[in-house]
């Protein structure tokens, strides 16, 4: 397995983990309300990211390093904020994030290198 590819499955997998995790947080680890709450609406705005991803594209790619931030910045207050099960979740969320970025980042970085090999 190379790095790049290493890098894509990275990617892949952290954002389908974050789009669970969101799920699974908002309608029945912790919601804000029981019952579930429309906070689990921001897993459908993970999705807008995910075939592009899949499919490789780098532009996806670029842009979706600057999106994910938006969740970092959730888990970080969250994870301030909250306290119990919830707080847990939020740290889970960070590290989901960050993993993400830093493939998603990565990926890129080596994209541009074989892309620049494949030229010459």
């Amino acid at each position: 397995m190379t790095l790049r590819s290493m890098f894509h499955y990275g990617a892949i997998a952290s954002l389908v983990a974050l789009i669970l995790l969101s799920l699974a947080w908002e309608l029945v680890l912790a919601p804000l309300r029981p019952g579930g709450s429309f906070l689990a609406l921001k897993a459908v705005v993970l999705l807008l990211p995910l075939m592009g991803i899949l499919k490789g594209r780098v532009y996806t790619y670029q842009w979706s390093s600057m999106f994910i931030l938006a969740f970092f910045a959730e888990g970080v207050m969250r994870g301030w904020s909250d306290s119990g099960l919830s707080q847990k979740l939020a740290w889970a969320e960070i590290a989901l994030t960050t993993l993400f970025f830093a493939c998603v980042v990565l990926w890129v970085r080596n994209e541009r290198i074989v892309r620049a090999r494949a030229a010459r």
